[in-house]
């Protein structure tokens, strides 16, 4: 059940309550990639490597489905909301990497989406991961508030559960922003951008961004 939130005058104006946030499970797998393909649906890293745009909503949810069930689920760090009011994918710090042929195999079920540009996805793929700090941190995969609930704190309410713990644990935080408009909202709640990186000649770019723990209060 949602928490309550109202103004001062509940009988002027109403506040909209926020979603409970909850660990995700198996079972949450196919809505939060339904959820999370349509809100990535026009974000500029996904139009580059899904360039077919009447069968990128299938290509991001087989991709969502695969880096939920075999590379970060296992590990704890997802959340979503009743209702899938938004996702986000966090993998712990100490997390192994999928490498080798169970890293290739994995990607098995996104292959026929992005197949005509593969060296292309490869290659930005790749630039992503070395991009990755070494130092033990958090990293914030994906997060995404599904359309039509954006604004409403939701991913703000997704965020909280991790970086309290990471607060509490002294440990930092890792993300990319593909979206320059997005950087606004990770700075609020503590991260900085490290550096802007174009994906390639004609590529868009990413944003690294690091988020050192935050003293109570």
């Amino acid at each position: 059940m949602a928490r309550a939130s109202a103004t001062i005058d509940p009988l002027m104006v109403s506040e909209p309550a926020l979603p409970v946030v909850r660990r995700a499970d198996d079972r949450d797998v196919d809505a939060m990639a339904a959820q999370m393909a349509k809100t990535f649906w026009d974000d500029p890293v996904s139009s580059s490597i899904f360039r077919n745009g009447a069968r990128r909503d299938a290509g991001l949810r087989a991709y969502f489905r695969t880096q939920l069930r075999a590379d970060y689920l296992p590990f704890g760090g997802c959340y979503t909301t009743d209702g899938y009011a938004g996702s986000a994918i966090w993998a712990p710090a100490g997390k192994p990497l999928l490498t080798g042929l169970r890293g290739i195999m994995t990607m098995v079920p996104v292959l026929p989406y992005v197949v005509t540009n593969l060296v292309t996805t490869l290659r930005l793929l790749n630039t992503v991961e070395t991009l990755h700090p070494h130092e033990p941190h958090w990293y914030l995969a994906s997060l995404g508030t599904a359309v039509g609930q954006q604004g409403r704190g939701v991913g703000s309410a997704l965020m909280r559960p991790v970086l309290s713990h990471c607060d509490r644990e002294g440990m930092p935080c890792y993300l990319e922003s593909s979206k320059e408009r997005n950087v606004p909202f990770y700075r609020r709640h503590g991260f900085e951008v490290v550096q802007e990186v174009p994906l390639g000649a004609e590529g868009p770019s990413i944003w690294t961004m690091w988020r050192e723990p935050q003293p109570g209060p």
